[in-house]
């Protein structure tokens, strides 16, 4: 699969697409609308950040409880259910005269749940698609969201001043509904991926099984820690650039739309697996230059081609599917995506902290440098090739398990 109308004739993926658009957008609007509403009432750069990516640390939780049910759970009726969720929570937030402690324990509530419904997205996605459709399908996604992103932070400035934080955080609460509806109408009735019960022991097991294999786990230390990082740079606009937050988003967005086609579609996949070091690199170092305060236009420009390096997780992803069962594949891409979202917040939280020390732009500068620091230490694991096909998984007790058909497992090459 190599085209993008090839693509959008495959069935369900309209609707999966358009499912995830609405909950980017949603996202988009209510975290630029509550992390305004925060930093509007107590000034601080640490809670406005956890305001706007508090979730993301909080899907460690559902990470090591909930992830064995993103193969054992009928995909329609949990990604309906999940962003009907999001939608009720994003519109208690609005209320008027809620606590802002209240509203921060809502959405990091909110974090937990969205660990399963990556997982289960992302799973869906893999079973649509063949394999060779996976990494064309996830860039389409990206670019979605992308797209979604450029909108939803213009839209959103727009709407905090015309509706008031409050206000835009209902219409973030109507595209959840949105999406909601679209999964339920769009989706076919599919069996679950996995057998057995969900439970927390079973994501324990699988998490220990996907981990034990040292090239997986490189792939994941590489999708976490230094995209996990530069988004720490991204939590400190509000707080950099209070009238300009929302062009500078839209600028990443931009920059990430860019790279997701420029990888997903137009690079020979020979080549992918050597860029993900040099684009992991790109990521950080053009937000070295906030250490000297640059003007507006020289800020968008740099962020813009920054984000162009996002496109390194379209080819770490893909070769995380190459290591992987497919019977685990809702399961390790909804790790890698709790994983990288917890990294998100955590960095966030760390960029807030030395923001509040010294100054927004360098914590912005500071976790710059630690990304490219993180990269440059991962470089040798991440240019390592990919073990042979009809291996196995052996966890640390030993047990094997075969590999589904078409999708390798790796073992450590070295």
């Amino acid at each position: 699969m190599r085209t993008y109308r090839e693509l959008f004739r495959t069935k369900e993926f309209a609707p999966l697409f358009l499912t995830s658009a609405a909950q980017v957008a949603a996202q988009t609007v209510s975290g630029l609308a509550l992390g305004t509403l925060v930093f509007t009432a107590t000034g601080s750069p640490l809670l406005s950040a956890l305001a706007m990516f508090g979730p993301s640390l909080a899907q460690v939780i559902g990470a090591t409880t909930l992830l064995s049910a993103a193969d054992r759970l009928p995909p329609r009726v949990t990604l309906t259910v999940v962003a009907f969720v999001f939608a009720l929570g994003t519109a208690v937030t609005a209320l008027p005269g809620l606590p802002i402690a209240a509203a921060l324990a809502i959405v990091l509530g909110l974090g937990v749940v969205s660990a399963l419904g990556g997982g289960v997205r992302l799973g869906l996605l893999n079973e649509i698609l063949s394999t060779e459709g996976y990494l064309l399908g996830r860039s389409t996604l990206n670019m979605s969201s992308g797209l979604m992103q450029i909108c939803g932070f213009a839209t959103g400035g727009v709407l905090l001043t015309v509706l008031s934080p409050r206000g835009t955080l209902l219409i973030g609460a109507a595209l959840y509904l949105t999406a909601a509806t679209v999964a339920r109408l769009g989706l076919s009735r599919r069996p679950p991926r996995a057998t057995g019960r969900p439970s927390i022991s079973a994501t324990w097991r699988n998490n220990a099984l996907l981990w034990a294999s040292p090239p997986r786990r490189r792939v994941f230390l590489g999708l976490w820690v230094p995209n996990g990082l530069v988004v720490g740079c991204e939590s400190l606009y509000v707080s950099y650039a209070p009238q300009h937050a929302g062009i500078l988003f839209a600028a990443g967005a931009a920059g990430m739309l860019t790279g997701d086609i420029l990888i997903g579609r137009f690079v020979p996949r020979r080549r992918r697996r050597r860029l993900a070091v040099p684009l992991l690199l790109l990521l950080a170092a053009p937000h070295l230059l906030f250490v000297l305060g640059p003007p507006l236009p020289l800020a968008l420009a740099a962020v813009m081609l920054a984000t162009v390096g996002y496109g390194a997780s379209l080819v770490l992803q893909e070769r995380l599917m190459e290591l992987t069962p497919e019977a685990l594949s809702g399961h390790a891409l909804g790790l890698h995506s709790a994983g990288m979202l917890t990294m998100q917040g955590v960095c966030a939280l760390l960029a807030g902290a030395v923001a509040e020390l010294t100054s927004p732009a360098t914590g912005i500068t500071v976790l710059a440098a630690a990304s490219m620091t993180v990269t440059l230490a991962l470089t040798r694991g991440l240019r390592a090739g990919t073990a042979a096909k009809g291996s196995v998984v052996r966890t640390r007790t030993g047990d094997a398990v075969p590999p589904s058909p078409g999708a390798p497992v790796g073992t450590d090459p070295a």
